[in-house]
Parts: C-alpha cells; structure tokens; sequence
C-alpha cells in the first residue's frame, strides 16, 4: 500500500502546478438548467431560512454552474469568512501537494522535522508518529494538544502525552493539524498560505485569503483561514473534479481520492454526519458525500453521486440540523435531467435570494420616552469585560441610534439602524477582544420597552453575534450581552453603571 501511494502521487508531474490564467467566478446558471426545478431549490432556502436561526451565506453548484448563491445582510459576497476547522481541508491539500513535489512523504516521521523540539525521551509512540497520522486524527492522544496561537508550537505538540498506538485510536485534534501547516512550512520555507498562493489560491481566483499564525509565524493550520462563500464552492468544486481546473491538473486525482476516502472509523451512529468516517482532513457523509466543515456552521460539502457542491458559512450552534435540511430539501431535488425552463419561478427563487437578511434587533424605533436617556454617559467599575463606559445617541428620527462604548482603553462608535444594519468597524463587542480587535462590524436596535434598548451587533466576517440589553432605571444601567454561539458561555454576567 505504501509504495502503490508513493507511485500514484509521483505520476503526478510538478511542473502542472505552475499557475496559468487566474479563474473567473464559476458560471452561473438557472436550476432548471441542470436538472433542479426553481421551486424545490425555493423550498430549499425557506427551510435553511426559517429552520436555521444564523444562516450568513448558502452556493449551490451543479454540474460546475452556480444554481442558487445568497447573503444574510450583512453578511455579503464580496467579504470573507472566518472558516475555523474548514481551514484544515486547505492545510490537506498542501500537504497533498508537497507530496507530489517530493517534499514529503506521507509515512516520514513526525519526529523528522523539528527533532530540536523533541522531548529528551519521546518514547515509542511518538516515534512511530507520521504525516499520515497527523492526517487521519490518529495521533495517538488521549487529549487534544492546545492548538491557542499563544501556546501551540512544534515543542507543545510533542511535549502532549501519546498513550495509544498512533493510527490505532481516532481523536479530533486541531494541533496535529498545526503541525502539518509547521512541517509544510519547514520543507518548502513559505507559510502554508504563501506556498498554496500559486498552486491553490491564484488558479482558482481566490484572491485575498487571510490564515492567521502562532507566535512563531507558523500559519495555525487547523484554523484561521479567511475566504469567500464563492472561494469554499470552488475548492469544493476542486475536489469533485479530482484536483482538474480549467483543464490543468492543479491536485493529483490519486491525492484526492486518498483525503477524501474512509481512512478512519469514527463512529458508529448511521443518522450521524459525524460517525461516517474520515479521511485527511474531510469528513465522510451519508448519501457517499464528502465535507470539510468548522465550528459554527462552516461548509464545503460535495456530493460526487450528485455533481454538486453545497457552500454554507453560518453561526449555528447545531451542526447536524443544517445538513438534515441538505439531506432532506436539496438532495431529493438534484434531478438526472434538465427541465422546462421556469421564468416565473427563477424569479421568485432570485427574488429570495435577494431579499435574505439577518433578523435584526426586537423593539420598536426610539421613543419620545427614551429620549432622557440618550447622549447620558453611563461608566462602570472595572470588571473583567473590560467595558468603561456606555453611551447612546440617537438620529434620523429615531431610526438610526449609535452605541458609543469605551473598552479595554479603546472608544468604539458603531451606528445602528432600526430594522435594518448599519455597518462600521471596530473590535468585537461580547467576544475575545484579542482575537477580534479589528472587525467589520453592523448594528441594529430596538427599544422592546420605554427604558430598555436592544443593541445587535453583527461581526460579519465571523459566525458570531451578539445582543446587548441596556435598561436604564434612573441614574443606573444595567448591561447585559449575549452571544449567539461561542466556545464557552454566550452570556456575560451583568454589568451595573453609573450615570456621570
């Protein structure tokens, strides 16, 4: 098996990866066109619209045209998207393509490439460690290394415990990831996303990708990676078409069938997406599909059987009821042949699409009652939010209200609009300042009462949101923030301030 691998990748000739005309957008097309009726792909987006409460983007492609592409405002197509662990399908495929450049080998020992980091006895489990575990999940850790950008390193890896036989024992774990992105970055001398620059990102148009990096400089690998809803269906249009773009080979097909393959049991639950395999760096679906996927909702699921990529950037908190809404609307409506043209019903289809937009804060415009409230400082004592001071200050007739915040030492403006969003810029109010300081940000309000505001705010490059509850008695307000989803708890403890 080892050498059968080792042939079928060096059949793949370098010399293909070399970057020809950037790609356009992929062409587009009316579902009838290929083989889906507008009503049934209509059916789809209402389901993924009322049944999932942040949904932020949705492409679907058959047969290599786009058939249905949609934005939650103000989440839109132009800006990125924090793809979490979709960002590890991405670090695969560098490594596929590092391999067929003869710069690794998928059974070269973890140990090889940084042994300055290795602990002074490593022990045999560590040692028979190899690209090919790191790929799989089977690292041999009973815990999953920290993968945070301040602490994983090439020494923190090896520095985890490895109590199981590597390739024996599947567990999710971001920084085995990390380390494929450290290892590319050792033989090749580019970041993974500078290598995948040319051989990935420029042939497929991909043209601003952000990946973020550990304090050494090392891209993070299993998480991080920044693009576009258009660039994840190109990747996953990639990928159905066994590495072939535009008629050059930019992926060996062998590489692809190998990633994308059961190359470890994960489970056993048949209504599960989460138990049907996994190869390296995908997850194996039902229906024979294959996906990369990241925290909160982020999508590249392609459906060889089907012809079909499906790409979803959202911020859910349940996983599996988005893709039981692919399963249950989308699949059945991915026909054999083309249909009747259907002009009245793409134009309701497209009429939607249009027309999607985040549910915006409850409560009505500002009232006259509020008013004694607005341009009133509010400061608070020091408290670990880091939250200074809060003041409102309203406009266009009460339809238009910015929140004026001072936190950790920085004052933030961001304006909101009532049933609608106001955009502006600014560190992420309700998450992790340090790994959100600088976001594109939206707003919008409502007063459900005379004295309590509701404040949304919308990091739109992010899965997360945050609502912000501001009621006044007096001379006192009371704070209160919750987030939609996040990694610990979504709501803050209450804030008490002061009017100055």
């Amino acid at each position: 098996m080892k050498n059968l691998i080792r042939f079928a990748l060096g059949l793949f000739a370098v010399g293909s990866i070399s970057v020809g005309q950037a790609a356009t957008s992929l062409p587009r097309s009316a579902p009838e066109a290929q083989g889906v009726s507008s009503a049934a792909m209509l059916d789809f987006i209402n389901a993924l619209d009322t049944q999932i409460e942040a949904m932020h983007s949705i492409m679907v492609v058959r047969h290599g045209y786009v058939i249905a592409e949609g934005w939650w405002t103000p989440y839109d197509a132009e800006h990125n998207h924090v793809l979490y662990s979709l960002s590890k399908s991405f670090t695969s495929t560098a490594v596929g393509l590092a391999i067929a450049e003869g710069k690794l080998d998928l059974f070269d020992p973890v140990l090889k490439f940084y042994p300055e980091d290795a602990p002074e006895d490593p022990g045999a489990n560590l040692k028979s460690m190899r690209i090919r575990d790191l790929l799989t999940m089977s690292t041999g850790h009973q815990d999953e290394p920290s993968a945070a950008p301040d602490v994983v390193s090439p020494k923190s890896f090896y520095a985890q415990p490895v109590p199981h036989k590597p390739g024996t024992h599947f567990k999710y774990n971001t920084a085995a990831t990390f380390m494929l992105s450290a290892i590319v970055q050792k033989v090749t001398g580019e970041t993974v996303l500078d290598y995948l620059q040319p051989r990935l990102f420029e042939p497929l148009g991909i043209e601003h990708p952000v990946w973020d990096k550990n304090f050494q400089g090392i891209c993070l690998g299993g998480y991080g990676l920044r693009v576009r809803t258009e660039d994840i269906a190109k990747f996953g249009q990639l990928y159905l078409q066994k590495g072939n773009w535009q008629g050059k080979q930019l992926l060996p097909a062998s590489w692809v069938e190998l990633a994308t393959s059961r190359m470890m049991s994960n489970g056993s639950n048949p209504q599960s997406d989460w138990d049907q395999g996994y190869g390296f760096q995908f997850w194996r679906c039902r229906h024979n599909a294959y996906r990369g996927d990241g925290a909160f909702g982020q999508y590249c699921i392609v459906m060889p059987d089907q012809n079909t990529v499906v790409a979803i950037t959202s911020g859910v908190g349940d996983m599996q009821k988005t893709l039981k809404v692919v399963w249950d609307k989308l699949l059945p409506a991915l026909g054999n042949t083309a249909l009747a043209a259907n002009a009245s019903g793409d134009q309701a289809l497209q009429e939607k699409l249009a027309g999607l937009q985040t549910r915006t804060a409850e409560g009505s415009a500002t009232p006259s009652s509020a008013k004694k409230f607005l341009g009133q400082k509010f400061t608070f004592p020091a408290n670990d939010q880091k939250l200074e001071s809060v003041e409102l200050t309203a406009s266009g007739d009460g339809k238009e209200l910015t929140l004026n915040v001072a936190i950790a030492g920085q004052k933030v403006s961001i304006p909101c609009g009532h049933e609608t969003w106001l955009k502006a810029r600014g560190p992420y109010l309700g998450g992790a300042l340090a790994q959100f300081p600088d976001e594109p940000l939206a707003g919008s309000f409502g007063w459900p009462s005379d004295n309590t505001c509701k404040i949304k705010v919308v990091a739109y490059e992010t899965p997360f949101n945050t609502v912000l509850t501001l009621k006044f008695d007096g001379d006192q307000v009371a704070f209160d923030a919750e987030a939609n989803v996040a990694f610990g708890p979504r709501k803050k403890p209450e804030l008490i301030g002061k009017r100055d």
